[in-house]
């Protein structure tokens, strides 16, 4: 069953934590525009400047290769501008792939073409029965899968994903539909051990503590006592769909209070700007799917 490399431990000082290289599936946004509102970002009225978004795509794929990374491409497909979104295609882990069943009918094809990109390269994929949206609602933390639900994903997908990877889930209940998804209001920061402790057994998280409801917010309280905490500001300018390899953040540089935290925690923000994918409600951890081996 293929994986993929874990790559050594990048070391650093005592005041940051360590990363490592990472594997990451991307989709070009050759089609990419707003063709129809499916969240409270998206507006038909506004236009897309294309040129920019393949810019600034390029320019993330640029920034993840120059840190060490992987990056592998899935062909774009016309008709479906939102498949550059690929993190909400599925979750892989241990060489296996969770597939997605989206809740929107316009992006409901771009389940066959992940699932067939992956099943070419030797994976074994399972499409979710439930709706649920990948990575966009499912973000893997240390020994366990945290997930959210409240306007995509449904509760029936935890199970599933528990089934299908043998990981604890835990649900988290989203309550602002301008954060519809999971990776609009947290993200996993690392794994290594003293990054953030707690009853996750080491890693931390950062996230928008409102996005969640009162329930939700007492867990991420208890699993992450340390965890890097957003404002609303941080959160509107997509600050939270940031992807970080244990060290190096790569977040969207409007989110200027949130990129001073990370680095009073000893991260090191890398800014990337994807401001154009903010019309159709996406940002840097939207456009990145990660291959866990």
């Amino acid at each position: 069953m293929p994986a993929g490399p874990a790559g050594p431990v990048v070391p650093v000082g005592p005041a940051g934590p360590a990363g490592r290289p990472r594997r990451y599936v991307m989709c070009e946004p050759r089609y990419f525009d707003v063709r129809y509102a499916i969240n409270p970002w998206m507006d038909v009225l506004t236009p897309v400047d294309v040129p920019l978004a393949r810019e600034q795509w390029r320019a993330l794929v640029e920034a993840y290769r120059a840190h060490g990374h992987t990056v592998e491409t899935v062909a774009p497909v016309v008709g479906l501008p939102d498949m550059v979104f690929a993190a909400n295609a599925a979750l892989v882990s241990g060489g296996r792939v969770f597939g997605s069943s989206f809740h929107a009918a316009e992006r409901r094809p771009e389940s066959a073409e992940y699932e067939a990109w992956f099943k070419a390269a030797g994976y074994e994929v399972h499409r979710s029965e439930a709706v649920c949206e990948g990575e966009g609602d499912l973000v893997p933390a240390g020994r366990f899968v945290l997930a959210g639900t409240g306007f995509r994903t449904e509760r029936a997908a935890h199970r599933e994903v528990q089934e299908f990877l043998g990981r604890p889930v835990i649900g988290l209940e989203l309550v602002d539909p301008r954060f519809y998804h999971l990776d609009t209001a947290l993200f996993f920061l690392g794994e290594e051990e003293g990054v953030g402790g707690g009853a996750a057994g080491g890693g931390n998280v950062a996230y928008y503590p409102a996005a969640f409801s009162p329930g939700s917010r007492e867990v991420l309280r208890w699993l992450y006592p340390r965890a890097v905490i957003a404002t609303e500001e941080d959160a509107l300018a997509f600050g939270l769909n940031s992807v970080s390899d244990g060290r190096n953040v790569f977040v969207a540089p409007q989110a200027r209070g949130l990129v001073d935290r990370l680095a009073d925690r000893g991260y090191v923000p890398v800014p990337v700007d994807l401001s154009e994918f903010r019309k159709a409600g996406g940002g840097i951890k939207c456009c990145t799917l990660e291959i866990r081996s």
